[in-house]
């Protein structure tokens, strides 16, 4: 078979965790299939690939004969992938974020390192990045870029790209970002980075997706079913880490002199802290380099909801301009 030039991120970890490696799994973000294939090359009887791009799933369509049937491709977002799996799962995996392959396309409009759209959509449909950019107000541009970038010259750049709009292309968009910042130093990142990871976000809902992907899958999972999650930046992990401390009963109180009130009992047994890459993985595929896994077992007590408030998702108006 061959295989894609994508590395998956954390995999020894996860499968040495998981293991041994059984029934039947949902990747939740199948990119070029990285984690798919290794979960059935491991043992998986079956495994559940999911994703809103359409381009990744007629790339996995090449070689899921491979795998004589135990690949089920499925299109959607992993926020409903409890909609999409027809089973109660053995284990999930999310690798969150854009992939290797989107970054690499430049007619996706992801990169400022490429000439393309401004388009930054995972999917085929909703409004693009061009969209957002060209028609949001200077105040919400400005908030999301600094809630969504962590960019503390966001006011600055918004104002910058409202004084040059439209903008159509991704190397038009992150030269007069440019323009705002001071030149970065040696080893610092493209002055664009933080702006273009905002609008990314904000385009494809990311964190809101996120959040509902987790109690997707602490609905979809079977007791002892196994919920693993890749992050690669703070607002991500951040993300993760509030959830699985909420539903594993491990968040502190609000204040230690409040009394304790009876809640749902835990849906999710942490499986330790949270892993990074070591130094080999990151001297071999870069990309680790900011990478975390979060792993948790599901027990055997009813779902819950969880209020998006209390895992410090942004609230940004969006409606009209972003899904």
């Amino acid at each position: 078979m061959d295989r894609p030039p994508h590395v998956p991120v954390l995999l020894g970890p996860i499968l040495a965790a998981v293991a041994p490696v059984r029934g039947v799994w949902l990747d939740g973000t199948l990119g070029a299939g990285g984690y798919a294939r290794a979960l059935l090359d491991a043992g998986a009887a079956r495994v559940i690939g999911v994703d809103r791009d359409p381009t990744a799933l007629a790339r996995a369509a090449a070689w899921a004969g491979a795998y004589a049937g135990r690949l089920d491709l499925r299109a959607g977002a992993f926020g409903r992938l409890d909609e999409i799996a027809d089973a109660p799962l053995d284990g999930v995996t999310l690798d969150i974020g854009v992939s290797s392959m989107q970054l690499d396309e430049a007619d996706r409009g992801f990169s400022f390192l490429r000439e393309g759209p401004l388009d930054m959509r995972m999917g085929a449909d909703g409004p693009s990045a061009a969209d957002l950019v060209n028609a949001a107000p200077e105040a919400l541009l400005a908030d999301i870029l600094h809630q969504y970038g962590e960019e503390r010259a966001a006011r600055r750049i918004a104002r910058a790209i409202v004084a040059a709009r439209p903008f159509d292309t991704t190397t038009a968009l992150a030269a007069a970002i440019e323009r705002c910042l001071p030149r970065p130093k040696p080893g610092q990142p493209h002055a664009a980075t933080r702006s273009f990871q905002a609008l990314r976000i904000a385009v494809n809902d990311e964190l809101g997706e996120l959040a509902r992907g987790l109690a997707a899958a602490e609905r979809a999972l079977a007791p002892g079913g196994w919920l693993a999650v890749v992050t690669f930046h703070s607002l991500e992990d951040r993300v993760v880490k509030r959830y699985l401390a909420l539903r594993s009963g491990a968040a502190p109180r609000a204040s230690r002199h409040a009394p304790e009130t009876a809640g749902p009992p835990p849906g999710f047994a942490l499986a330790g802290k949270a892993v990074a890459a070591d130094a080999a993985e990151i001297a071999a595929n870069p990309r680790a380099r900011s990478a975390k896994l979060r792993l948790a077992r599901r027990l055997d007590t009813p779902a819950a909801r969880v209020d998006p408030a209390e895992l410090g998702l942004p609230r940004l108006a969006l409606a009209g301009l972003a899904r």
